[in-house]
């Protein structure tokens, strides 16, 4: 669907815009015409006859397929209709478009220069049929348009599943790949093409727009390949691109930050500098009774390294006077989260003032393993526009920090990183004082939730019960905080958004 982008989601639904991308495909012929002798293949939602949709019990919705045209000197000279249909992860098509089987085509090739190119879309050729189909009517080259969401290791699994695909039919492949942010889902580019045997002879940038020219024949494909980078520096540019994107297609003129002087505002910070420059990024540290010295000066230094606009608004003045205004509600009570989360809903209402004022976004700060969890305030630190961080874990968090650092000057001061994590929302508080380690949080959370391994199979892979049982309860009680987050990047197979959808009462267990 490059004519519109993807996932264009319920804008499917709506007549006008399936007329808007009918005019636009009308306007791209048009601006072909004239370059002779030249092939483009546009993707693109197409909609025609008048079948009805029985799942709306509808009978005059017209038919709407997810499309690819072939259009050369100003014509549409033929147009194929995706056969294979994704409902998994982030994926929810069958919801929009009807199989091309139901439309009664058959495969699209074309011939350029005798040589025969078919045409299929994205999770066609994860399947033998319709490259099958294509090879049956005469096509010696196969090329594939998609729009694969990005998560950690998607590249290699893409380009080994389309080496299959190339070598079981014994031709070569051009895979066009989407590249940048949509919401939370960010596209990896990296265009490849392979030889019959399954070779990669070519490999665009990942994460970055190109033309790349590749030389075709009947069995070999030839071009620069360029090298994948590795998997922290992939993570970093899809966190860079998801925020660059939301930020910039949705007009917002730059972001706010709350500075803490701990590792994850701090990763969040060097981000968006990363994705927008340092002049559209503003970062406010909020001292709390219980900031220690060392966080006012950390998150002073980095925000000095990082050139930002940075500003201290003391909260001391405003939690006594919530306490105040509380303390016959609640007497005879000790203090607990009600006062910690007091501090934090006080940040939030600060952030969102800032925004609210100036226009800008709040990027909020927490990681995947405290969504997880539960450690996060609704209201409080929670507020804002966009998670940045929201599927990164907390031991990614770390190793994203340090490889930073590792690409030349020391961005993130070193003591942000090897100080013990912690809140500061009471005296002397640390993170392990609520949850297990987080090299142990982290390897539950990925089991369960990447997984779907159950709390028997966890804990017979040598994890605590104890351990096992806390965190996956903390899971289960927090979906009604994650359902209220903002949205933010996916970089793992699963994340908290499009492709975790869990009621929030239930009483399953396992």
């Amino acid at each position: 669907l490059g004519l519109c982008g993807y996932p264009p989601e319920d804008l499917l639904l709506r007549p006008a815009f399936m007329q808007a991308c009918s005019a636009a495909l009308a306007d791209c012929a048009r601006a072909l015409a004239d370059l002779p002798g030249l092939f483009v293949v546009v993707g693109h939602p197409h909609q025609f006859g008048d079948r009805g949709d029985v799942r709306t019990n509808s009978v005059s919705v017209p038919q709407r397929y997810n499309a690819a045209s072939v259009i050369r000197e100003g014509k549409v000279i033929a147009t194929y209709c995706k056969r294979e249909l994704p409902n998994y992860q982030v994926f929810d098509e069958r919801r929009y478009f009807a199989s091309g089987r139901d439309a009664g085509q058959g495969a699209l090739v074309f011939d350029v220069q005798g040589l025969q190119f078919g045409v299929v879309i994205c999770e066609d050729a994860w399947f033998d049929e319709p490259g099958q189909a294509a090879k049956a009517a005469g096509a010696q080259v196969l090329c594939v348009l998609n729009a694969s969401p990005f998560h950690l290791g998607k590249l290699a699994e893409r380009e080994a599943r389309m080496a299959q695909t190339a070598r079981g039919l014994g031709m070569p492949l051009l895979y066009a790949h989407l590249a940048g942010g949509q919401d939370e889902v960010v596209f990896d580019g990296a265009s490849f093409a392979l030889d019959a045997e399954g070779a990669v002879t070519a490999r665009a940038a990942m994460f970055d727009e190109a033309l790349t020219f590749v030389d075709v024949s009947a069995t070999s494909t030839s071009g620069e390949v360029i090298a994948a980078p590795s998997i922290e520096a992939q993570a970093w540019a899809a966190l860079v691109v998801g925020v660059r994107d939301y930020v910039n297609k949705n007009g917002f003129p730059g972001v706010i930050i709350g500075l803490s002087g701990g590792i994850d505002s701090a990763l969040v910070l060097a981000i968006a500098v990363d994705a927008l420059g340092a002049d559209r990024v503003r970062t406010v540290m909020m001292p709390s009774p219980y900031t220690a010295d060392i966080s006012w000066i950390d998150a002073r230094e980095m925000a000095t390294r990082l050139g930002v606009r940075y500003d201290e608004i003391s909260i001391v003045p405003m939690f006594e006077d919530f306490k105040k205004s509380l303390a016959a509600e609640f007497a005879g009570r000790a203090e607990d989260t009600a006062e910690e989360n007091i501090q934090a809903r006080i940040r939030g209402i600060l952030l969102m003032a800032l925004s609210n004022k100036f226009g800008s976004i709040v990027l909020t700060t927490g990681n995947k393993s405290e969504m997880a969890t539960g450690y996060c305030t609704l209201y409080g630190d929670m507020a804002g526009g966009f998670a940045v961080i929201k599927d990164v874990a907390k031991t990614m968090v770390y190793r994203l920090a340090a490889w930073k650092n590792a690409q030349g000057a020391e961005v993130i001061p070193e003591r942000i990183i090897t100080r013990p994590p912690s809140a500061e929302l009471r005296a002397d508080q640390t993170d392990q004082d609520s949850l297990p380690p987080y090299e142990v949080l982290d390897a539950i959370l990925a089991r369960y939730m990447e997984h779907d391994q159950g709390i028997d199979e966890i804990v017979s892979a040598g994890f605590a019960p104890a351990d096992v049982e806390r965190v996956t309860k903390l899971i289960k009680i927090n979906e009604y905080k994650r359902r209220q987050a903002p949205v933010g990047i996916r970089i793992t197979h699963r994340a908290f958004g499009r492709d975790w959808r869990y009621p929030i009462t239930s009483k399953f267990r396992a």
